[in-house]
């Protein structure tokens, strides 16, 4: 197993990638903490771990934008494991797109950034001083990607600004041995087909109304989503969750012990590095 007896945290582990990402850990025999905001898709999550047969994964309903919560949360998950090992953020940024910026208010813009920033910041600060303690962790997160489009709001800078926050992050922590990488999407198969599922996340401006993007799903608007977003990628077909975890555990693992300050692709081809 290449995760054997690590502690990882898993941020944001009620949505599509958190939890995909925390039942890959599980399988390769990580004992896990989830937080998020729903404790009801938490508990399920961590309900199909424990049928794995590994250890019961601790659950937390957790703001990842209050420094103050994030950091109690992470003392006490030293205080009751003894280290954290892992850490991967999931986490959504409340994203209003659909309109292009000359029509769309600063506030509604700017959100998903400010978000953004404070959730990816506080939970690495929380974390990466117990990991600097001891020589050693690793710091991950799944950031969008794909080609320059319309309308897409502050998501796509939102994206720039995580990335190059991390970037800090490795220059800052490496010295320290603290390694920091990231996924990158352009969508997984099963979040873009259960769009309904994000609920409020995700708002989209129809008509000069914000809307959540599940009020505008069907299943003829689903499949053609999929199809536009598998024919963009070189493979011409989009990666799964399975593929996220995998890619996750890769980071996570000795495997890539010298990589740091970087993205793993994962659009596809959709972007070409």
């Amino acid at each position: 197993m290449l995760l054997k007896d690590r502690i990882a945290i898993v941020h944001g582990a009620g949505g599509f990638v958190g939890g995909a990402v925390a039942r890959a850990f599980a399988e390769e025999g990580a004992r896990l903490f989830l937080t998020g905001r729903r404790e009801g898709r938490l508990a399920a999550v961590a309900e199909e771990i424990g049928r794995l047969g590994g250890p019961e994964p601790g659950i937390a309903r957790l703001d990842v934008t209050d420094p103050e919560e994030v950091g109690r949360h992470a003392d006490s998950v030293v205080s009751e494991a003894g280290r954290v090992d892992i850490v991967f953020n999931a986490v959504s940024y409340g994203d209003v797109q659909g309109a292009p910026l000359e029509r769309m208010p600063f506030d509604r813009f700017a959100a998903p950034v400010t978000t953004a920033l404070a959730a990816q910041f506080h939970p690495v600060r929380a974390t990466a001083r117990h990991m600097a303690e001891r020589g050693s962790g690793v710091v991950l997160t799944v950031i969008g990607h794909g080609p320059p489009s319309p309308e897409p709001g502050g998501t796509r800078v939102a994206w720039e600004t995580v990335e190059a926050m991390y970037r800090q992050w490795a220059c800052e922590l490496g010295s320290r041995g603290v390694r920091i990488a990231w996924l990158r999407t352009g969508g997984f198969a099963e979040s873009v087909a259960g769009a309904d599922a994000y609920g409020e996340d995700l708002k989209v401006i129809v008509e000069g109304r914000e809307v959540p993007l599940s009020s505008r799903s069907d299943e003829a608007t689903t499949e053609r989503e999929l199809d536009e977003l598998a024919r963009s990628t070189v493979l011409g077909a989009l990666p799964t969750l399975a593929d996220a975890g995998h890619a996750a555990v890769f980071l996570a693992s000795d495997r890539a012990r010298h990589v740091s300050g970087a993205a793993l692709n994962l659009t596809a081809g959709a972007v070409i590095d």
